[in-house]
């Protein structure tokens, strides 16, 4: 029997799992990011302390950690698109109910829920795209759907913008979290008319009729597979690649506002315009990452990326002390912040980078696992950038940033370049320069 990958998608079939990718991940990032934009009225309008506002927001990440695991593990075990079906039902779910909170505990179990579906989407929805996608443009593919995340963050901050303007304190986050699920529903009519992935359903054929080889059939549960061999390096080194980036991104996109805003004395609208260039141009960034990825590699693609941006926090920390000059276009840190920017599109590429570096068997649960991990890692920065601002100022603690670059940038060097890999049902652990 041959163990070639399976191919055969129908164009209608390749365009449904796109739509699904694409709606998907940019309305996961809507929910993922909305809240932050949210905290000032949840605080007065439920009587909650700053630590508490804290916890809410660290409750969807915890459980984006978990989503990451159990249905990156869900996605080997029964299915990318099954995964993904219930990544959906908690997304949506724990969205409409926080919309109906009624109180601090019963806001932060909802949310909590919401961040198991916001943790499973990545990792199932990237492996199946990758899966069905043509092989040679698996980057450009993988940063489109990345690029999404732009236009969550842009959704985010208008309705957010609209709710806080139109709508009490009581009324206003309800209504921009309930936004965040109600078109998540017409996801499950998209998703119900895609394609599984036809590699893991031919593998999982041999597995049920006994003709798996040897070495696959010794086989223990991919979340063991994925801490042996070959498996343990990919899995130990990407989760740094993947951390060192969010160190990076954290770093400057949580506390940028705060920098403009109350520092420079940016005003709130400016800073509304800002975030939607912002996403436009870091868009623009991830898909030209794509382009690069599948012409001259993975790793390539990632290190000209991260040294963009790393040209960015230069540009950064030498105008981070101009103030708002009054108009956007002359405001010099406004350019830098582009500039960095458009240098995040290596996070496009782990999708495609991660996916190749695995059998089929492992490939959601590693892909999921690592990525998740990895924003376990850059979750330091959110915690200690406010520390080293107390003792630096802000703009030095910003850049912090470095460090989580050229982390990146090291570890980007160990892991195997994989660009163009055919995927195969029969693959080894062990994944050779291609």
């Amino acid at each position: 029997m041959s163990h070639t990958s399976a191919t055969a998608y129908t164009p209608k079939e390749r365009r449904m799992v796109a739509v699904s990718a694409v709606l998907g991940y940019g309305l996961d990032f809507y929910n993922l990011i909305v809240v932050a934009f949210l905290l000032a009225p949840i605080q007065r309008s439920l009587s909650i302390s700053l630590p508490e506002v804290g916890l809410i927001v660290s409750a969807t990440l915890i459980g984006s950690v978990l989503g990451g695991v159990m249905f990156g593990w869900a996605g080997d075990r029964w299915g990318r698109k099954n995964a993904l079906l219930a990544t959906l039902v908690l997304l949506a779910g724990g969205a409409v109910l926080s919309a109906a909170a009624w109180d601090f505990w019963s806001l932060i179990a909802f949310r909590f829920i919401a961040g198991v579906g916001v943790g499973g989407e990545w990792g199932a929805g990237m492996v199946l795209f990758n899966e069905v996608w043509d092989h040679r443009r698996r980057g450009l593919g993988s940063s489109i759907v990345q690029a999404s995340s732009s236009a969550g963050l842009a959704v985010a901050a208008l309705v957010a913008t609209w709710a806080l303007t139109q709508f009490s304190d009581v009324y206003s986050w309800r209504i921009a979290l309930l936004i965040g699920g109600l078109p998540l529903f017409l996801m499950l009519f998209i998703r119900n008319r895609m394609p599984e992935s036809r590699l893991w359903e031919e593998y999982k054929a041999l597995e049920v009729s006994g003709q798996l080889p040897p070495q696959k059939k010794s086989e223990s549960a991919a979340v063991i597979e994925i801490m042996k061999g070959a498996s343990l390096k990919y899995f130990v080194f990407g989760t740094i690649v993947a951390g060192g980036y969010i160190i990076n991104y954290q770093s400057i996109s949580v506390f940028m506002p705060r920098l403009m805003t109350q520092i420079l004395k940016a005003s709130p609208s400016t800073l509304l315009f800002v975030t939607l260039l912002f996403a436009a141009f870091s868009a623009i960034g991830m898909i030209a990452a794509g382009y690069i990825s599948d012409a001259w590699g993975r790793r390539r693609s990632i290190i000209f990326s991260t040294l963009f941006g790393v040209i960015g926090l230069v540009l950064i920390y030498y105008t981070g002390t101009t103030p708002f000059p009054g108009s956007l276009f002359t405001w010099s840190l406004f350019w830098a912040y582009i500039v960095w920017g458009m240098g995040q599109g290596a996070i496009g590429q782990f999708g495609p980078w991660f996916a190749e570096l695995y059998p089929v068997e492992l490939r959601s649960t590693a892909a999921s696992v690592i990525f998740t991990m990895g924003r376990l890692v850059g979750a330091i920065a959110p915690w200690a950038v406010p520390i080293l601002a107390a003792q630096f100022g802000l703009l030095n603690a910003m850049m912090l940033a470095l460090a989580g670059s050229a982390i990146s940038l090291i570890f980007t060097l160990t892991l195997p370049e994989t660009a163009g890999r055919v995927f195969e049902v029969i693959e080894e652990k062990e994944r050779v320069e291609v």
